[in-house]
Protein backbone atom coordinates (compact mmCIF):
# COMPACT_ATOMS: atom_id res chain seq x y z
CA UNK A 1 0.00 0.00 0.00
CA UNK A 2 1.27 3.46 -0.88
CA UNK A 3 1.72 6.09 1.82
CA UNK A 4 1.40 9.82 1.09
CA UNK A 5 3.50 12.25 3.11
CA UNK A 6 5.48 15.44 2.49
CA UNK A 7 9.13 16.03 1.63
CA UNK A 8 11.39 16.59 4.64
CA UNK A 9 15.06 17.23 5.28
CA UNK A 10 15.34 13.75 6.80
CA UNK A 11 14.30 12.12 3.54
CA UNK A 12 16.42 14.17 1.13
CA UNK A 13 18.77 11.20 0.50
CA UNK A 14 15.85 9.17 -0.88
CA UNK A 15 14.57 12.21 -2.76
CA UNK A 16 18.00 12.71 -4.31
CA UNK A 17 18.13 9.04 -5.32
CA UNK A 18 14.75 9.32 -7.02
CA UNK A 19 15.52 12.57 -8.86
CA UNK A 20 18.75 11.11 -10.19
CA UNK A 21 16.96 7.97 -11.37
CA UNK A 22 14.45 10.20 -13.16
CA UNK A 23 17.26 12.28 -14.68
CA UNK A 24 18.67 9.16 -16.33
CA UNK A 25 15.37 7.52 -17.26
CA UNK A 26 13.88 10.66 -18.81
CA UNK A 27 17.16 12.18 -20.04
CA UNK A 28 16.65 15.51 -18.29
CA UNK A 29 20.24 15.83 -17.01
CA UNK A 30 18.85 17.31 -13.77
CA UNK A 31 20.92 15.67 -11.05
CA UNK A 32 20.74 16.84 -7.43
CA UNK A 33 22.53 15.91 -4.23
CA UNK A 34 20.62 15.65 -0.98
CA UNK A 35 22.22 18.90 0.20
CA UNK A 36 20.87 20.77 -2.84
CA UNK A 37 17.37 19.47 -2.23
CA UNK A 38 17.51 20.34 1.46
CA UNK A 39 18.07 23.95 0.41
CA UNK A 40 14.97 23.84 -1.78
CA UNK A 41 12.85 22.96 1.24
CA UNK A 42 13.82 26.25 2.89
CA UNK A 43 13.38 28.53 -0.13
CA UNK A 44 11.55 31.78 0.55
CA UNK A 45 7.91 31.44 -0.42
CA UNK A 46 7.89 27.63 -0.23
CA UNK A 47 6.03 25.70 2.48
CA UNK A 48 7.11 22.06 2.37
CA UNK A 49 4.31 21.01 4.73
CA UNK A 50 1.61 22.25 2.35
CA UNK A 51 3.34 22.38 -1.03
CA UNK A 52 5.18 19.08 -1.34
CA UNK A 53 4.13 15.46 -1.70
CA UNK A 54 6.11 12.26 -1.13
CA UNK A 55 4.73 8.87 -2.14
CA UNK A 56 6.23 5.84 -0.41
CA UNK A 57 6.01 2.12 -1.08
CA UNK A 58 7.13 0.94 2.36
CA UNK A 59 10.61 2.48 2.70
CA UNK A 60 11.04 3.35 -0.99
CA UNK A 61 10.25 6.85 -2.27
CA UNK A 62 8.50 6.19 -5.58
CA UNK A 63 7.10 9.62 -6.49
CA UNK A 64 7.23 13.23 -5.40
CA UNK A 65 5.59 16.55 -6.15
CA UNK A 66 6.81 20.08 -5.54
CA UNK A 67 4.71 23.22 -5.98
CA UNK A 68 6.03 26.75 -6.30
CA UNK A 69 3.83 29.82 -6.79
CA UNK A 70 5.72 32.98 -7.69
CA UNK A 71 5.42 35.83 -5.21
CA UNK A 72 5.40 38.34 -8.09
CA UNK A 73 3.38 38.37 -11.30
CA UNK A 74 5.02 37.41 -14.58
CA UNK A 75 5.77 39.90 -17.33
CA UNK A 76 2.43 38.89 -18.84
CA UNK A 77 0.56 39.60 -15.59
CA UNK A 78 -0.02 35.96 -14.62
CA UNK A 79 0.14 34.29 -11.24
CA UNK A 80 2.60 31.54 -12.16
CA UNK A 81 2.30 28.16 -10.49
CA UNK A 82 5.04 25.63 -11.26
CA UNK A 83 4.14 21.97 -10.68
CA UNK A 84 7.20 19.73 -10.58
CA UNK A 85 7.66 16.08 -9.71
CA UNK A 86 7.97 12.60 -11.08
CA UNK A 87 7.20 8.91 -10.67
CA UNK A 88 9.83 6.19 -10.52
CA UNK A 89 9.85 4.30 -13.85
CA UNK A 90 9.07 0.99 -12.13
CA UNK A 91 5.93 2.44 -10.53
CA UNK A 92 4.48 4.14 -13.60
CA UNK A 93 1.18 3.02 -15.08
CA UNK A 94 -0.46 2.61 -11.66
CA UNK A 95 -2.25 5.96 -11.51
CA UNK A 96 0.24 7.59 -9.15
CA UNK A 97 0.99 10.48 -11.50
CA UNK A 98 -2.73 11.09 -12.03
CA UNK A 99 -3.40 11.22 -8.31
CA UNK A 100 -0.34 13.37 -7.69
CA UNK A 101 -1.35 15.95 -10.26
CA UNK A 102 -4.92 15.79 -8.97
CA UNK A 103 -3.67 16.76 -5.52
CA UNK A 104 -1.26 19.43 -6.70
CA UNK A 105 -3.60 21.41 -8.93
CA UNK A 106 -6.18 22.43 -6.28
CA UNK A 107 -3.42 23.56 -3.94
CA UNK A 108 -1.77 25.50 -6.79
CA UNK A 109 -4.98 27.37 -7.51
CA UNK A 110 -5.60 28.05 -3.82
CA UNK A 111 -2.12 29.47 -3.26
CA UNK A 112 -2.04 31.44 -6.52
CA UNK A 113 -5.37 33.12 -5.74
CA UNK A 114 -4.26 33.77 -2.18
CA UNK A 115 -1.12 35.57 -3.32
CA UNK A 116 -2.58 37.25 -6.40
CA UNK A 117 -6.38 37.49 -5.95
CA UNK A 118 -7.12 39.46 -9.12
CA UNK A 119 -4.62 37.87 -11.50
CA UNK A 120 -5.21 35.09 -14.02
CA UNK A 121 -3.51 31.84 -13.02
CA UNK A 122 -1.05 30.03 -15.26
CA UNK A 123 -0.25 26.43 -14.31
CA UNK A 124 3.04 25.14 -15.69
CA UNK A 125 4.73 21.73 -15.68
CA UNK A 126 7.67 20.09 -17.40
CA UNK A 127 6.71 17.96 -20.39
CA UNK A 128 10.19 16.59 -21.03
CA UNK A 129 11.39 15.34 -24.38
CA UNK A 130 9.22 14.13 -27.24
CA UNK A 131 7.80 10.74 -26.25
CA UNK A 132 8.10 11.30 -22.49
CA UNK A 133 5.60 9.69 -20.13
CA UNK A 134 4.76 13.12 -18.72
CA UNK A 135 3.20 14.53 -21.87
CA UNK A 136 0.14 12.21 -22.18
CA UNK A 137 -0.61 12.72 -18.47
CA UNK A 138 -0.45 16.50 -18.76
CA UNK A 139 -2.55 16.46 -21.94
CA UNK A 140 -5.21 14.40 -20.13
CA UNK A 141 -5.39 17.23 -17.58
CA UNK A 142 -5.80 19.87 -20.29
CA UNK A 143 -2.22 21.10 -20.57
CA UNK A 144 -0.56 21.83 -23.90
CA UNK A 145 2.98 22.80 -24.99
CA UNK A 146 3.63 26.46 -24.29
CA UNK A 147 7.38 26.74 -24.85
CA UNK A 148 10.38 24.65 -25.84
CA UNK A 149 13.78 24.88 -24.17
CA UNK A 150 17.00 23.53 -25.63
CA UNK A 151 19.90 22.27 -23.53
CA UNK A 152 23.29 23.09 -25.01
CA UNK A 153 26.80 21.99 -24.11
CA UNK A 154 30.41 22.89 -24.83
CA UNK A 155 33.49 20.81 -23.98
CA UNK A 156 36.31 22.43 -22.04
CA UNK A 157 38.79 23.52 -23.04
CA UNK A 158 37.39 22.82 -26.54
CA UNK A 159 38.14 25.18 -29.36
CA UNK A 160 40.31 28.04 -28.07
CA UNK A 161 38.53 31.28 -27.27
CA UNK A 162 40.07 34.70 -27.08
CA UNK A 163 39.01 36.14 -23.73
CA UNK A 164 38.00 39.80 -24.18
CA UNK A 165 40.45 42.35 -22.82
CA UNK A 166 37.87 44.45 -21.03
CA UNK A 167 38.59 45.83 -17.57
CA UNK A 168 34.86 46.31 -16.99
CA UNK A 169 34.40 42.52 -16.68
CA UNK A 170 35.05 41.14 -13.21
CA UNK A 171 34.17 38.05 -11.16
CA UNK A 172 31.18 38.16 -8.87
CA UNK A 173 31.81 39.39 -5.34
CA UNK A 174 29.34 39.78 -2.44
CA UNK A 175 29.18 43.56 -2.84
CA UNK A 176 27.65 43.00 -6.31
CA UNK A 177 24.71 40.96 -5.04
CA UNK A 178 22.20 43.81 -5.06
CA UNK A 179 23.39 45.51 -8.29
CA UNK A 180 23.26 42.10 -9.97
CA UNK A 181 19.73 41.42 -8.69
CA UNK A 182 18.51 44.74 -10.05
CA UNK A 183 20.20 44.12 -13.39
CA UNK A 184 18.69 40.64 -13.62
CA UNK A 185 15.19 41.89 -12.87
CA UNK A 186 15.52 44.49 -15.60
CA UNK A 187 17.05 42.10 -18.13
CA UNK A 188 14.34 39.46 -17.66
CA UNK A 189 11.40 41.84 -17.30
CA UNK A 190 10.28 41.03 -20.86
CA UNK A 191 11.10 37.29 -20.86
CA UNK A 192 8.25 34.79 -21.02
CA UNK A 193 7.13 33.59 -17.61
CA UNK A 194 9.79 35.51 -15.72
CA UNK A 195 9.12 37.18 -12.37
CA UNK A 196 11.13 39.77 -10.46
CA UNK A 197 13.43 38.36 -7.78
CA UNK A 198 13.03 39.72 -4.26
CA UNK A 199 16.16 40.27 -2.13
CA UNK A 200 15.25 37.13 -0.15
CA UNK A 201 14.84 34.98 -3.25
CA UNK A 202 18.05 36.33 -4.73
CA UNK A 203 19.85 35.47 -1.50
CA UNK A 204 18.66 31.88 -1.97
CA UNK A 205 20.20 31.89 -5.45
CA UNK A 206 23.62 33.32 -4.64
CA UNK A 207 23.78 31.70 -1.21
CA UNK A 208 23.19 28.16 -2.43
CA UNK A 209 25.92 25.55 -2.29
CA UNK A 210 25.76 25.11 -6.07
CA UNK A 211 26.43 28.80 -6.84
CA UNK A 212 29.87 29.45 -8.29
CA UNK A 213 30.66 33.11 -7.76
CA UNK A 214 34.29 32.65 -8.75
CA UNK A 215 33.15 31.53 -12.20
CA UNK A 216 30.33 34.07 -12.61
CA UNK A 217 31.11 37.31 -14.42
CA UNK A 218 29.64 40.81 -14.56
CA UNK A 219 30.30 43.76 -16.85
CA UNK A 220 29.88 47.12 -15.11
CA UNK A 221 29.71 50.73 -16.20
CA UNK A 222 31.78 53.51 -14.66
CA UNK A 223 29.07 54.22 -12.12
CA UNK A 224 29.06 50.70 -10.70
CA UNK A 225 25.87 49.50 -12.36
CA UNK A 226 25.80 46.00 -13.85
CA UNK A 227 25.16 46.09 -17.60
CA UNK A 228 25.56 42.39 -18.47
CA UNK A 229 26.25 39.23 -16.51
CA UNK A 230 26.65 35.46 -16.44
CA UNK A 231 25.66 33.53 -13.31
CA UNK A 232 27.08 30.02 -12.90
CA UNK A 233 26.47 26.96 -10.75
CA UNK A 234 27.78 23.43 -10.35
CA UNK A 235 25.46 20.53 -9.52
CA UNK A 236 27.54 17.74 -11.08
CA UNK A 237 31.29 17.59 -10.38
CA UNK A 238 33.36 19.18 -13.16
CA UNK A 239 30.25 20.39 -15.03
CA UNK A 240 29.81 24.16 -14.98
CA UNK A 241 26.23 25.23 -15.56
CA UNK A 242 25.42 28.71 -16.84
CA UNK A 243 22.22 29.48 -14.99
CA UNK A 244 21.61 33.04 -16.17
CA UNK A 245 22.82 35.31 -18.96
CA UNK A 246 21.45 38.80 -19.30
CA UNK A 247 21.89 42.37 -20.47
CA UNK A 248 19.92 45.28 -19.05
CA UNK A 249 17.48 46.64 -21.60
CA UNK A 250 19.20 50.02 -22.00
CA UNK A 251 22.51 48.36 -22.92
CA UNK A 252 21.32 45.87 -25.52
CA UNK A 253 22.69 45.82 -29.04
CA UNK A 254 26.32 46.39 -28.01
CA UNK A 255 27.43 42.75 -27.81
CA UNK A 256 27.94 42.94 -24.05
CA UNK A 257 26.40 39.55 -23.27
CA UNK A 258 28.75 37.95 -25.77
CA UNK A 259 31.73 39.64 -24.12
CA UNK A 260 30.79 38.37 -20.68
CA UNK A 261 29.98 34.91 -22.00
CA UNK A 262 33.33 34.69 -23.78
CA UNK A 263 35.11 35.74 -20.61
CA UNK A 264 33.18 33.18 -18.55
CA UNK A 265 33.89 30.25 -20.86
CA UNK A 266 37.53 31.19 -21.46
CA UNK A 267 38.20 31.58 -17.74
CA UNK A 268 36.43 28.30 -16.93
CA UNK A 269 38.53 26.50 -19.53
CA UNK A 270 41.74 28.03 -18.18
CA UNK A 271 40.85 27.11 -14.60
CA UNK A 272 41.08 23.37 -15.24
CA UNK A 273 38.20 22.78 -12.84
CA UNK A 274 35.67 21.76 -15.47
CA UNK A 275 35.33 19.33 -18.36
CA UNK A 276 32.18 20.81 -19.84
CA UNK A 277 29.95 23.86 -19.61
CA UNK A 278 26.17 23.60 -20.09
CA UNK A 279 23.20 25.93 -20.40
CA UNK A 280 19.56 26.00 -21.45
CA UNK A 281 17.87 28.44 -23.80
CA UNK A 282 14.29 29.34 -24.61
CA UNK A 283 13.76 28.45 -28.27
CA UNK A 284 11.75 31.66 -28.68
CA UNK A 285 14.15 33.87 -26.72
CA UNK A 286 13.52 37.42 -27.98
CA UNK A 287 17.19 38.39 -27.81
CA UNK A 288 18.41 35.62 -30.12
CA UNK A 289 20.37 33.89 -27.37
CA UNK A 290 20.51 30.56 -29.20
CA UNK A 291 22.58 32.00 -32.03
CA UNK A 292 24.84 33.70 -29.50
CA UNK A 293 25.59 30.43 -27.73
CA UNK A 294 26.25 28.57 -30.96
CA UNK A 295 28.75 31.24 -31.93
CA UNK A 296 30.69 30.50 -28.74
CA UNK A 297 30.81 26.77 -29.47
CA UNK A 298 27.72 25.41 -27.74
CA UNK A 299 25.79 22.64 -29.49
CA UNK A 300 22.21 21.43 -28.80
CA UNK A 301 21.84 18.10 -26.98
CA UNK A 302 18.12 17.91 -26.14
CA UNK A 303 14.90 19.90 -26.36
CA UNK A 304 12.22 19.74 -23.68
CA UNK A 305 8.76 21.23 -23.53
CA UNK A 306 7.11 23.33 -20.87
CA UNK A 307 3.40 22.62 -20.71
CA UNK A 308 0.84 25.13 -19.45
CA UNK A 309 -2.84 25.49 -18.68
CA UNK A 310 -5.10 28.41 -17.82
CA UNK A 311 -7.83 27.12 -15.51
CA UNK A 312 -11.26 28.69 -15.61
CA UNK A 313 -11.79 31.43 -13.00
Amino acid sequence: MLTWRTLTTETTPQWSELTNILAKADDTDEFYDAEDLAEELTEHGFDAERDSWAVWDEDRLVAYGQLRVATELTAEGDARAQLDGGVHPDWRGRGIGTELLGRMEPRALELARERHPAAPVLLRAQGGKEGSDARPLLEDFGYSPARYFTDMTRPLPGEPLAAPDDARIRPFSPDLAEPLRLAHNDAFATHWGSTAQSPEQWADTIGGRSFRGADSRVLMDDGGAVLAYVVCGEWVPRELYISLVGTVQAARGRGLARQVLLATVADAAASGRYDVVDLGVDSQNPTGAGALYESVGFTPVRTQATYAKRPQP
